[in-house]
């Protein structure tokens, strides 16, 4: 057969939704090529799409001499669109052998050719689509919420169907990874909004993703975390390469015929913007949005206001009502007292109202409110506004003992390395109290001893258990108030005491929950091995909503038996426990859009104690009542002193 006669072979698959002419093409036409690489596409044959995916495409074939116009690519949208090489050009052995397989494969299954082509545009628009409808709720989400038309979909089919092809390929994929990245911020801004009640924040939220595959490696074990660490690095991976293929075939696809994708474009502009104007809706919600770019302002909002709150809360931390009392105006009136601020994990309004949790732990509150009146003692009871929700307990101690509404890792860390009076710390500039901290899950150095101006500090490896982990717990809390009976509070000292103990037993996923045993029964804590094995595991609870709120409620329970017994049995005449929650659990625990109070209370046996605090309006017990007055959490502190016969000094600001 002649050089210049095009082979025989039997036409590629034939797509109903190609030109089968090269007229409205925006391909790049080569007029002159070398015999070997001159190329040909059978009419209607599905073109190489360009990029990652299109494996498919990408073996058009080649006649042997200069093609004419008529046998040349009609779209031109060869694999090496990806690679960036010129139409023609000359091509290395192993690229031309894959090339002349994919060939062979498409011209003896031209079937099966034709799917692999469909199924990779649909899935291609598909993914994009997908993205650019995120956020959505993780909670109560319906299919008929994807039933909307993104408007930005339009806008990149406008921009894809514009350019020509090289610049296309280059803007697609660009565009297709930068979609993929505010894809993954999206997600991580909807588990931070399910779990922490606020969105990622992309300047201070990474360091908390190392604190979430400890948690995990707590909960489930660390192999299970490798693994699960590893499926996601992957998929993130994938993601990126996936969504950058995706919008290149899109963007060939469109590419094809340039007016009738502009003139389709033109139209499904006008419906977005008419629907927009007119409000229609469909399955009861708006059919258009514009999420993605909602998503996209969210987050550089955020790192703006990130940016301008370093500043302003520095200023605001050097500010201090109480920054130049001098000692012997600090606290006067608790001179004398064993004071104990204690922290409960994830203690929260809901563990006390929600109806499914609340039964247990009220009738928990009640005995032991009857257990304490038994033993000589008297508890008043209110509401503080947490400033974390879901987990960042440390957000939640440093508000309470600052002062300062304290929210963010930036907020923290600035107040860390501050002279800002924490509570804790007026104690010890009194020089009337020895201070120390039991820190149960403090499992390595921790700087934050000098702000709290503690004296001695107690951690996970210091008290003495040898018992099993309760998931992330490190030991019961019952055992932890034991110690810190043993290791200080039990023993004779020239000043009254002043602790802050963190208990830690009530933290998710709530599950192996200790039990209580006799107090005389603890020793090193292997008392506890039957019952850590005993209990349920992490993982049958951890993604069951209903055993989740079960599980968590008797987990308050436990926490709060176990220091009431504590304080009937070791607490004196001068002891004043201070308790209360550091934020509320999950929004899959305490429900969707629960507010953000946690219960305090105040423990005492001298009634003149209870007595400054007459006009708080708290209730009496350890139960607050729905309506018993609710402040935010960093209003604490300056009461606290107030109350407690402090004069205010202001330094800085």
């Amino acid at each position: 057969m002649p050089a210049s006669t095009p082979s025989p072979a039997p036409p590629a698959p034939t797509s109903p939704a190609e030109p089968e002419a090269e007229g409205t093409t925006d391909s790049a036409q080569t007029t002159s090529a070398a015999p070997d690489d001159t190329r040909s596409t059978s009419a209607g044959e599905p073109a190489a799409q360009g990029g990652a995916g299109d494996a498919d495409d990408t073996g058009d074939t080649r006649s042997t001499t200069a093609a004419s116009p008529a046998a040349q690519d009609p779209t031109g949208e060869i694999a090496g669109e990806a690679a960036g090489e010129t139409p023609g050009a000359p091509r290395g052995r192993g690229a031309g052998a894959r090339l002349a397989r994919l060939r062979a494969w498409r011209e003896r299954y031209p079937r099966a050719a034709r799917a692999v082509w469909w199924a990779t545009t649909v899935l291609s628009v598909v993914l994009v689509y997908l993205a650019l409808l995120l956020p959505v709720p993780l909670t109560g989400f319906e299919p008929r919420m994807l039933l909307r038309l993104p408007g930005e979909a339009v806008v990149i089919a406008a921009v894809l169907t514009a350019l020509p092809r090289r610049p296309r390929v280059v803007v697609a994929a660009l565009g297709g990874a930068g979609l993929a990245a505010l894809t993954v911020v999206t997600l991580l801004d909807m588990g931070f909004g399910s779990y922490l009640g606020r969105g990622f924040n992309l300047v201070l939220d990474w360091e908390l993703l190392d604190d979430a595959r400890s948690y995990l490696a707590d909960s489930l074990g660390g192999t299970t975390t490798a693994l699960l660490t590893a499926g996601v690095l992957v998929l993130v991976v994938a993601l990126f390469a996936g969504m950058a293929a995706a919008m290149v075939r899109i963007g060939t696809v469109l590419g094809r015929d340039a007016q009738q994708s502009t003139r389709a474009t033109l139209v499904a502009g006008t419906v977005w913007i008419t629907c927009s104007v007119l409000t229609v809706q469909l399955a009861g919600q708006p059919l258009t949005v514009h999420r993605a770019a909602g998503a996209l302002n969210a987050q550089t909002d955020r790192v703006r206001d990130t940016l301008r709150d370093e500043a302003a809360f520095g200023k605001e931390a050097r500010a201090d009502r109480f920054g130049n009392t001098p000692a012997a105006q600090l606290l006067p009136d608790l001179r004398g007292k064993d004071v104990v601020f204690t922290f409960i994990e994830s203690y929260g309004r809901s563990a006390i109202e929600d109806p499914v949790m609340a039964p247990g732990v009220d009738r928990t509150l009640a005995s032991s409110t009857a257990a304490l009146e038994k033993a000589g003692y008297r508890a008043k009871s209110g509401w503080l506004t947490s400033a974390t929700y879901g987990g960042s307990s440390w957000l939640g101690h440093s508000t309470t003992l600052s002062g300062l509404w304290i929210d963010n890792q930036q907020r923290y860390r600035t107040v860390m390395a501050s002279d800002h009076l924490s509570l804790t710390k007026a104690f010890r500039k009194t020089g009337a109290w020895d201070t120390v901290g039991v820190m149960p899950g403090v499992q390595k150095g921790w700087p934050e001893q000098k702000y709290y101006g503690l004296d001695k500090v107690y951690n996970a490896f210091q008290l003495g258990y040898q018992g099993p982990k309760f998931s992330w717990s490190t030991m019961p809390d019952q055992y932890a108030l034991e110690a810190y009976q043993r290791l200080v509070h039990g023993k004779q000292r020239d000043k009254p005491l002043m602790s802050e103990i963190i208990l830690t037993s009530s933290h998710q996923p709530w599950a192996p929950i200790p039990k209580m045993v006799g107090w005389d029964q603890l020793g090193d804590g292997s008392v506890f091995g039957p019952i850590e094995k005993a209990g349920r595991r992490a993982g049958d609870v951890i993604a069951d909503t209903t055993a989740s709120r079960e599980e968590y409620g008797k987990s308050i329970q436990y926490s709060v038996t176990a220091l009431t017994q504590w304080l009937e049995r070791y607490g004196t005449d001068d002891t004043v426990l201070v308790f209360l929650g550091d934020h509320q659990p999950i929004s899959r625990v305490s429900g969707i859009h629960a507010s953000r109070d946690v219960p305090v209370s105040i423990v005492a046996k001298d009634p003149k104690v209870l007595d400054r605090i007459a006009g708080w309006g708290w209730t009496d017990g350890l139960r607050p009542a729905h309506g018993a007055p609710v402040w935010k959490m960093s209003a604490f502190r300056d009461r606290f002193l107030l109350a407690y016969g402090s004069t205010p000094h202001p330094s800085g600001g």
